[in-house]
């Protein structure tokens, strides 16, 4: 009953927040900046962060019409980044400090029809070649896109046509094997703590006879995103709603090991670091990684503002050591 009352809160208070429009003024014309934003004590917490360094934060600045909403986030070649968002559209950006003269937007070829569903891509992975797979959260669909923006292939798997209109495909990785792994972003049933996931044997447009397991996460915590670190384990982001208006979110990175995968089974990850609220965070729902020479690896996380004035586009660097990590 709790849980159906603050549901019911929470739906009167959506036209308020998501669905309030931007007040300033848009522009065709391309525009982008990143300020930095100060890291308070809490930032240093050991505790909170684990083995990760918060090392820088900013807040992504544009006045381009579409820009922000980012729900995920890939790492190209020559270092540039990818940021997709619930719209359909895509930022290509270097990362804060460096010129952004080849940064650009657009839109993705996605569907001509302009409805949400068809265009609400949650989840984004790669190859080594430059392919690119999204998950699209309306249609509870997987697209294969080459380097150029195109799409080639799609498929609507059987064991996630049942992930709901607005909980689906929120996370998506290629694994170093070829495998594929998604993560429902709802709940299980009742349950707090359990997903909804699916493990594909290659690329799952191809081969969409996908086997269901059961994630097994934070209690009250969704999977956003994934990436996979060098020694193959994946990293899994994790968000959580604490405050409708305005909104407040914290945050939580995982950890678990996709050899201990089983399907049918429960997949167990492990929390080992949690965003509060009391550091520069907002709607995470992007992760990627890059390895360092010195062995530890840089994480990126983008926030996803919702398009609401009330929120932020906001990037994190943080560094870890895996070897760190449990």
């Amino acid at each position: 009953m709790r849980r159906a009352i603050a549901l019911l809160v929470l739906l009167a208070l959506l036209p308020l927040t998501w669905g309030h429009a931007r007040q300033q003024p848009k522009f065709k014309r391309f525009e982008l900046s990143f300020s930095p934003l100060p890291l308070p004590p809490a930032a240093r917490a050991k505790p909170r962060l684990g083995a990760f360094h918060l090392e820088e934060v900013w807040q992504a600045h544009s006045r381009t019409h579409s820009f922000g909403s980012y729900s995920a986030l890939l790492l190209r070649s020559g270092g540039t980044m990818l940021a997709l968002s619930d719209s359909g559209g895509f930022l290509e950006f270097k990362a804060p400090g460096q010129s952004q003269a080849e940064s650009r937007m657009g839109d993705l070829p996605l569907s001509k029809d302009a409805d949400k569903a068809a265009r609400d891509v949650e989840s984004a992975t790669q190859d080594d070649k430059g392919m690119i797979w999204l998950g699209l959260e309306g249609r509870n669909a997987i697209y294969r896109m080459n380097p150029d923006y195109e799409i080639e292939r799609k498929a609507s798997p059987v064991i996630m046509s049942d992930w709901g209109v607005n909980s689906g495909p929120e996370a998506l990785t290629r694994l170093h094997d070829g495998r594929f792994v998604t993560l429902r972003e709802g709940y299980l049933g009742w349950s707090d703590h359990l997903h909804q996931a699916a493990l594909f044997r290659g690329d799952p447009t191809e081969h969409p006879d996908g086997q269901g397991f059961t994630l097994d996460a934070p209690s009250g915590f969704s999977p956003t995103d994934m990436a996979q670190l060098p020694d193959g384990r994946l990293l899994i982001l994790m968000r959580r709603l604490i405050w409708p208006m305005p909104q407040r979110f914290a945050g939580r990175i995982a950890i678990g090991d996709p050899r201990t995968i089983r399907p049918g089974g429960t997949w167990k990850i492990t929390e080992v670091a949690r965003l509060s609220s009391d550091l520069p965070i907002d709607n995470f729902e992007g992760i990627a990684i890059a390895p360092r020479s010195d062995g530890r690896v840089t994480v990126w996380l983008i926030s996803d503002d919702n398009y609401s004035p009330l929120q932020r586009t906001i990037l994190w660097k943080l560094s870890v050591d895996p070897a760190e990590l449990p």
